[in-house]
């Protein structure tokens, strides 16, 4: 018995969300963190900032995501009201277009023209949504799966750098913070790229440079503008 293909592109609508608000979380919330850190505040000072900086980060992403997805999902909304007018009224125009697109795949006209005659009749909005538009009526954008899986994530994601925070002396708090948010960032780099199906090297790389470029700057200006206003 043949075995089945493995795929993983039916992952990529909550795998980004969920990676994008991992991503978004550690590396917001370390590098607010740190900044409060390298301007010497107290740790009560830092908590504070950190979990008002992980609350209003997971909404903030959470709205993001429903209003990005939700406006995806008004665009096929229309895009299948428009096909579904077509198919109606402009029936033979449909066939000769869906014809087009099979001879443009490699088709001859005539096998292009029964391909397109007997998906037709089998199912025909289907068959245009999928190959006219790229559009799957079973998989269309979920705006509250986006939402919910972003926020979700970015509060997970988050409280790393929170609980090193929290459990580090003055004195260890910016390395410790440092340290955790290098081994969570690589975990998600590997995470993510087993859950996409590719190797864990580049998209490890990816997500370091990115994390060590936001802590750095945010721990510089922190360090500027608290000795400014000191």
């Amino acid at each position: 018995m043949r075995e089945q293909e493995v795929h993983f592109g039916h992952r990529i609508g909550w795998l980004r969300a969920m990676v994008l608000g991992a991503n978004d979380g550690i590396i917001s919330i370390a590098a607010l963190l740190l900044g409060m850190a390298a301007a010497d505040a107290t740790r009560s000072t830092l908590l504070t900032a950190g979990m008002a900086g992980l609350v209003a980060g997971a909404v903030s992403m959470a709205l993001g995501e429903y209003v990005s997805v939700a406006s995806q999902r008004d665009s096929e909304h229309s895009d299948i009201a428009k096909e579904t007018w077509e198919l109606k009224h402009q029936a033979e125009m449909e066939l000769e277009e869906l014809t087009a697109i099979y001879q443009a795949r490699g088709l001859t006209e005539p096998l292009a023209r029964e391909v397109a005659v007997q998906l037709t009749e089998h199912d025909a909005l289907a068959t245009h949504l999928r190959d006219e538009l790229g559009i799957s009526a079973d998989e269309l954008a979920r705006p509250m799966q986006a939402a919910g899986s972003s926020a979700v994530a970015f509060m997970i994601g988050g409280v790393i750098p929170m609980v090193a925070a929290s459990l580090a002396s003055i004195s260890l708090r910016i390395g410790l913070i440092l340290s955790v948010t290098v081994v969570a960032l690589i975990a998600l780099g590997f995470i993510g790229a087993k859950a996409g199906g590719a190797k864990p090297g580049r998209p490890i790389v990816r997500v370091l440079i990115g994390g060590a470029a936001a802590m750095g700057f945010t721990m510089l200006v922190g360090k500027v503008f608290g000795a400014a206003i000191a």
